[in-house]
């Protein structure tokens, strides 16, 4: 199985590279797995709405080189999944010939609306809001907890 993780912008803190690097080297157990970590287009302080369709609109064009098979955009209106939902809706994409699954992260402003079209699954990790940085770590950590659980490990437990 293949697994991308495809988001705008890069990480600022060591706390938190180190800890997606742990999730990362944890993953290798059960996946191959690429990180893409693209550009942000940098707005203006008060950018309009226009400017913002158009940032996105660019970062879309980004997102589209490295998203392959199931495309999941973690977006604030997807579905809300449990882990145990999680691990079965990635191991239903390699039952159904779709070795890779590509989770995609926007910046602060959200995604382009054709990527979250794109999307077999749209997921939201929350009604609550995280900061984009932490939300990485948490998807990983998931991702790593649905393989556990798939592999019938004992760290979901």
């Amino acid at each position: 199985m293949n697994i991308k993780l495809i988001v705008i912008g890069k990480l600022k803190e060591d706390y938190l590279r180190s800890a997606c690097a742990e999730y990362i080297k944890r993953l290798g157990r059960y996946c191959t797995f690429e990180l893409h970590e693209l550009d942000e287009c940098r707005l203006s302080d008060s950018p309009s709405d226009k400017e913002i369709a158009a940032a996105l609109k660019k970062e879309g064009e980004q997102i589209k080189r490295f998203a392959a098979g199931m495309i999941v955009p973690m977006c604030i209106e997807g579905k809300q999944l449990s882990s145990t939902e999680l691990a079965e809706a990635i191991a239903s994409a390699g039952v159904s010939g779709s070795s890779t699954v590509s989770f995609v992260i926007g910046s602060s402003f959200g995604l382009d609306p054709e990527i979250k079209a794109m999307g077999q699954l749209r997921l939201s990790m929350s009604k609550m809001t995280f900061p984009h940085q932490l939300a990485r770590v948490m998807l990983l950590e998931q991702i790593y907890r649905a393989f556990q659980i798939n592999s019938g490990g004992k760290y979901h437990k």
